[in-house]
C-alpha cells in the first residue's frame, strides 16, 4: 500500500467522524470571524483617526481666524490651539489587538500641563475589559486547545476501548501514531492559520510578522497535542482522558493565569493614571495662591534661559500661567516615573510568567510582535511627551519675549510625527515555549513507546 493511500485512508478516517469534522469547521469559522472582527476594529480606528484629523484642520483654522492680526496674543493661541497626536494601528494589530481597545490612540494636546491631558481619557471600566477582546490571538489561546481535546483525547483510549490498541502498538515501525497525530495537527493549524494568512494579505501585514505568529501557533498547538498523547497513553478510558484534558485547559489557561495576575497586581500596586492628572491639577490650582516669584524660581530650575524675562505688569500674564503648568508637571515627575516603572515591572513579571505558562507566553509573543502591548502604549506616550516639549519650546520665545503671534505663525506650530513601530520578537518567551512544547512532546512520545513495548512483550508471551 503506497504512502499516499495510507495518508488518504487516515484522512477519511479523520473526516468520517462528525465530531472531528465539526470541530475543525468550527475552528475555521471562529478563526475567520476573529480575523474579520480584528480587521473591522482596525478599520474603525483608522476611520476615527481620519475623522479627527479633518476636524483638527477645521478647529485650528477657526482658532487662527479668531487670533489673527497685529494684536495676536501668543498665550491665547497656545491655550486654544489643540494639536493632534495619533497612534495608527500597526499592521499586525488585527490579529492581536492587545491594549488598543482600552488605551487611547488619538489625543489632542496643547501647551498646558501634559499630565493633566495625558491620562484624562482613562475612563474605561477595568471589570468590563477583563474578558479581553475577541481576536485571532483569543481564538488561539483559549479555543484551539478545546479543538485539540476534541480531536486528540481518544487517539489512544479509543483504540483501547475497542480492543485494537495492543495490536496497533505491537506493529513495529508502522508510523501509525505519527500519521494520526500529524494529520490532526496539520488540519488544526490549517483551520486556524488560513484566515490569518488571508487577513495578513488584506491588511498588507509584513510576511515575517505573520510567519512569527504562525510559528507561535504551531508551537502552542504542538504543546496541546503532546499533552493529549501523554494523557491518552496514561489513562484507560476516553471520558477520563477528556476530563483530564479539560482540567488541564481550565488550570493552564484560566485558573493559573488569573491567580498569577492577581498576585502580580498585589505585589506591584499601580496607581491610576487619572490620579496623576488630579495631582498635577491640584498643584496648578494651588499656584494661584503662591507668590509669582516662587513659581518662576521653580520654573527656572530647568529653564534658566528665560531668567530675567519674567517681569510683567498687572496681575496676570500668560508667561506666568504656562510656567505654573510646567512647574505642575515637574512636581509630579517622580510620581509619573514611579507609575511607568510599576507598569513596566508588571509587564516584566507577566513575561516571566509566560516562561512557565504556555498560554501567557504565547500571548506575550503575539502582542509584542504586533506592538499592541503596554510597551507599545508607553512608546506612544513617550512620543506625545517629546512632541509636547517641542510645542512648549515653540511658544516660550513668544511668551517671554512678548512677541506678537500672527496668523502666519500658526503654520509654524510644530506638527506631531507618528512614532516608529516598536514591535519586536520576544525571543525569551518563544524559546521557553519551544522548550515546554518539546518536553511535553517527548513525554508523550515516551509514554506511547512504553505502551508499545509492554504490548509487544505481552504478545510474545
Amino acid at each position: 500500500m503506497s504512502a499516499s493511500s495510507i495518508w488518504s485512508a487516515e484522512l477519511r478516517l479523520l473526516l468520517r467522524s462528525g465530531r472531528n469534522l465539526l470541530a475543525l469547521i468550527l475552528l475555521f469559522v471562529l478563526s475567520s470571524a476573529a480575523v474579520l472582527a480584528g480587521i473591522a476594529e482596525i478599520e474603525n480606528q483608522r476611520e476615527t483617526i481620519a475623522r479627527v484629523e479633518a476636524e483638527q484642520v477645521r478647529d485650528l483654522a477657526a482658532v487662527a481666524d479668531a487670533n489673527a492680526g497685529p494684536e495676536g496674543d501668543p498665550g491665547y493661541a497656545a491655550y486654544y490651539a489643540f494639536m493632534l497626536t495619533q497612534d495608527p494601528p500597526p499592521p499586525l494589530a488585527f490579529a492581536a489587538i492587545g491594549q488598543r481597545d482600552l488605551q487611547p490612540y488619538v489625543l489632542r494636546v496643547r501647551a498646558l500641563g501634559l499630565q493633566a491631558q495625558l491620562y484624562d481619557s482613562e475612563t474605561y471600566n477595568p471589570e468590563l475589559a477583563l474578558p479581553g477582546v475577541f481576536d485571532w490571538a483569543f481564538v488561539l489561546i483559549y479555543l484551539l486547545p478545546l479543538v485539540v481535546i476534541a480531536l486528540g483525547h481518544d487517539l489512544v483510549t479509543g483504540e483501547r476501548e475497542t480492543g485494537r490498541l495492543r495490536l496497533l502498538l505491537s506493529l513495529p515501525g508502522s508510523g501509525l501514531w505519527r500519521r494520526r497525530i500529524g494529520l490532526r495537527y496539520g488540519a488544526v493549524l490549517a483551520a486556524l492559520g488560513l484566515p490569518l494568512i488571508v487577513g495578513g494579505i488584506v491588511m498588507a501585514a509584513p510576511a515575517t510578522g505573520i510567519a512569527v505568529m504562525l510559528l507561535t501557533a504551531a508551537l502552542y498547538c504542538a504543546f496541546w497535542f503532546g499533552l493529549a498523547m501523554l494523557i491518552g497513553a496514561s489513562l484507560r478510558t476516553s471520558a477520563t482522558a477528556a476530563a483530564a484534558m479539560m482540567g488541564c485547559w481550565i488550570v493552564l489557561t484560566l485558573i493559573l493565569p488569573t491567580l498569577a495576575n492577581a498576585a502580580i497586581a498585589r505585589s506591584v500596586p499601580v496607581a491610576k493614571g487619572i490620579d496623576l492628572t488630579l495631582a498635577q491639577r491640584e498643584i496648578v490650582h494651588r499656584g494661584w495662591d503662591v507668590p509669582k516669584e516662587q513659581t518662576f524660581e521653580r520654573f527656572f530650575v530647568n529653564h534658566s534661559e528665560w531668567r530675567g524675562k519674567e517681569e510683567f505688569e498687572g496681575r496676570f500674564h500668560w508667561k506666568w500661567y504656562y510656567a505654573m503648568h510646567q512647574v505642575g508637571d515637574e512636581a509630579v515627575a517622580a510620581d509619573v516615573a514611579e507609575y511607568r516603572a510599576s507598569l513596566s515591572k508588571r509587564e516584566d513579571l507577566t513575561r516571566k510568567l509566560g516562561l512557565i505558562l504556555p498560554g501567557v507566553g504565547t500571548m506575550t509573543v503575539l502582542h509584542r510582535i504586533a506592538d499592541t502591548d503596554i510597551l507599545g502604549q508607553l512608546a506612544y506616550q513617550d512620543s506625545i511627551a517629546a512632541y509636547h516639549a517641542g510645542l512648549r519650546q515653540f511658544y516660550y520665545p513668544y511668551l517671554f519675549n512678548d512677541r506678537m503671534f500672527t496668523r502666519g505663525d500658526f503654520a509654524q506650530i510644530p506638527r506631531y510625527e507618528t512614532r516608529s513601530g516598536t514591535g519586536s520578537l520576544e525571543i525569551a518567551s518563544l524559546i521557553a515555549l519551544i522548550i515546554l512544547t518539546m518536553l511535553v512532546l517527548v513525554a508523550g512520545a515516551l509514554s506511547l513507546s512504553r505502551q508499545a513495548s509492554q504490548s509487544r512483550a505481552k504478545s510474545q508471551k
